[in-house]
């Protein structure tokens, strides 16, 4: 990934001029550090009740932010839709014809666990990845299958 995105060709495709690309930027994290261990989860209800989606998903084999962590919280978190949220049942995400992971959807609240991934789930599994976020942004993860090959 370093190598492709310091290329002058890509850079030029990317129009980011000479800025070296890195995985981690030092620059960005200490922007960001006054954000670290925050419970942000506390306005989520608010904008869940308002009919904004929320996906919320997790590599199985993340150590940093696990899936049982993720999914505890977000089971726990009390909105109008809790409890037909915790009765949903766990449907597989296929991406070509394999299962890739498990999710269940609730109104606007969805909870995917990405198989065979750890923290950096696009990385580590990048085709689930893109399936994931082109199915959520036209609004169902529970496409079929040859729907969404079809549309890729």
């Amino acid at each position: 990934m370093e190598n492709l995105l310091s290329k002058k060709s890509v850079k030029d495709a990317l129009g980011v001029g000479d800025i070296d690309f890195v995985s981690c930027s030092p620059i960005v994290y200490q922007a960001m550090i006054m954000d670290w261990m925050r419970n942000l989860e506390v306005g989520i209800p608010h904008l869940l009740e308002d009919g904004i989606k929320l996906l919320v998903y997790a590599g199985e084999y993340d150590l940093i932010c696990n899936w049982l962590g993720n999914s505890r919280w977000v089971h726990a978190m009390e909105w109008s839709g809790q409890k037909q949220f915790a009765a949903s049942a766990d449907v597989p995400f296929e991406v070509d014809g394999s299962e890739a992971g498990l999710f269940k959807t609730h109104g606007p609240l969805s909870f995917l666990k990405v198989h065979d991934a750890g923290h950096m789930v696009p990385m580590d599994q990048p085709k689930a990845a893109l399936t994931m976020l082109k199915r959520w942004t036209r609004g169902s993860l529970s496409e079929s299958p040859e729907s969404s090959v079809s549309s890729m």
